[in-house]
């Protein structure tokens, strides 16, 4: 018993620095990757680049950022350095801050700007081309995070730990925006060539310590295989001391069966493009439609939005998570299904609202964030438990591809409905996707909490071949 006890102090230790240590990392992927929105008006006053160019390099850049994702989350699963992986990408993220910083001192050699100080169609290009290589190493993030996190965190407990970590998305576009509204407010648009340097230093010095701080697996450290201590997961076996032609095997039939070939992964995949549409919409569109549809001020209008954040994003995620590891015994299904009806019925009366009554329009977006922002941490816990911790990043990566593809709703398909048909039919169709997005939570209520049981069932055939 004193050994088992010392052995639960051990992984209590391992597991509460891992995730702080990936907290702080993921929240320096945001410092090298939303810098560059939150810069664009001093991008156009200094450099002279288009409300056009923007957005395209935006649109590209979430394009490649969520293809990314998919392919790098096959490919963590593979990896037995995940963290070293993770590292690389936040590393070679803030290289391509550094070069797009330094670019007025390349003018001499390669045409950057123009006899008035503007960015040359070359240099367009060359931005593009950044920016696009930025949205690769960016996808090298989430899924080594997600990988690392089943591997130290017990099945029964990742929705609230996973929670805790899924703050980082808030705290680091949180603090990138203070400091660069900080930068840009002393010393004015002319800086901006600052809020590219100083993320990523940042984000190079949170490279060494996910290399130095983190280790990719409990046997690196004298423990057996996390699941083996979860009551949940009783009869899960001990991966630690299969060979690596097992695990090979093992992770193929893992993907066959409880990615591409489980209907419950397809539902939590077609929740996760609705559950983001309505996320974006409140994200995207949220300072445009309380000035132009509840006719609030710009600056109380970006302070609600930020608000939203704040509270959607840390307060909504971290109770969507403990009630999913402590009312529905790890059902993370069960929690999107109460949290994305809920958040679509006050988006319906968030609509209907009067426009002249500015407390309650806030109170409504605040709640819509509030509780979109849990199923929106949700599906990634509920894909990694889907999946088992052989195939977490892969699931994570498949499902992430269909958030990060909603972008093509909520932002293009929704500017054209609010600028040809007004913004009554982006509520519209916005309600359309949360009622969509209950409905097939609702068709996995009766999944299990996790597939750890079907795993078993797969991984005895492997023992009998």
């Amino acid at each position: 018993m004193a050994q088992d006890k010392a052995t639960l102090r051990k992984y209590n230790y391992w597991q509460w620095r891992t995730l702080i240590i990936l907290m702080l990392g993921y929240a320096l992927f945001y410092f090298v990757r939303k810098n560059f929105s939150i810069v664009m008006p001093a991008l156009e006053s200094e450099l002279g680049l288009s409300k056009t160019q923007l957005g395209i390099f935006l649109t590209l850049n979430g394009v490649i950022y969520g293809v990314s994702r998919f392919f790098n989350g096959f490919l963590s699963d593979r990896l037995k350095r995940k963290r070293v992986f993770m590292a690389a990408g936040l590393f070679l993220s803030a290289v391509v801050n550094l070069v797009i910083g330094f670019l007025p001192q390349m003018n001499g050699l390669m045409g950057i700007l123009d006899a008035e100080g503007k960015v040359t169609m070359f240099a367009v290009y060359f931005i593009g081309t950044l920016l696009l290589f930025n949205g690769v190493f960016q996808g090298m993030g989430f899924p080594p995070c997600s990988a690392l996190l089943v591997n130290w965190v017990k099945p029964s407990e990742l929705a609230t730990k996973q929670a805790i970590w899924n703050t980082s998305h808030s705290l680091g576009a949180g603090l990138l925006g203070l400091m660069i509204a900080g930068i840009l407010n002393a010393f004015g648009n002319a800086a901006w060539q600052w809020c590219f340097w100083i993320p990523a230093i940042l984000a190079i010095m949170g490279a060494a310590l996910l290399l130095l701080g983190l280790k990719d697996d409990p046997s690196d450290v004298g423990l057996p295989s996390v699941v083996t201590l979860d009551t949940a997961t009783k009869d899960a076996r001990d991966d630690s001391k299969e060979s690596p032609e097992f695990k090979k095997k093992a992770y193929k039939l893992c993907v066959k069966h409880l990615v591409f070939g489980s209907p419950t992964m397809w539902c939590i995949a077609v929740c996760t493009f609705c559950v983001y549409v309505v996320r974006f919409t409140v994200l995207d569109w949220g300072s445009s439609i309380l000035t132009q549809y509840k006719g609030m001020d710009l600056g109380l209008a970006a302070t609600v939005v930020g608000l939203t954040e704040v509270v959607g994003g840390i307060l909504g995620v971290l109770l969507a998570g403990w009630m999913t590891d402590h009312l529905f015994k790890g059902k993370a299904h069960h929690t999107g299904l109460l949290f994305t009806a809920i958040a679509t019925l006050f988006l319906f009366l968030f609509w209907k609202a009067p426009k002249d009554n500015t407390i309650l329009n806030i109170i409504y977006i605040v709640l819509i964030s509030f509780f979109i922002y849990g199923p929106q941490g949700l599906v990634g816990i509920a894909a990694s438990n889907q999946a088992t911790k052989r195939a977490a990043a892969s699931a994570n990566g498949f499902v992430g591809m269909f958030g990060y593809l909603s972008p093509i709703v909520s932002g293009t398909l929704f500017g054209f409905l609010a600028q040809h048909y007004g913004w009554d039919s982006v509520f519209e169709a916005g309600i359309i996707f949360g009622i969509v997005g209950t409905i097939v939570w609702a068709l996995i209520w009766k999944a299990p909490a996790n597939g750890y049981a079907k795993a078993e069932e797969l991984l005895k055939q492997l023992d009998e071949e």
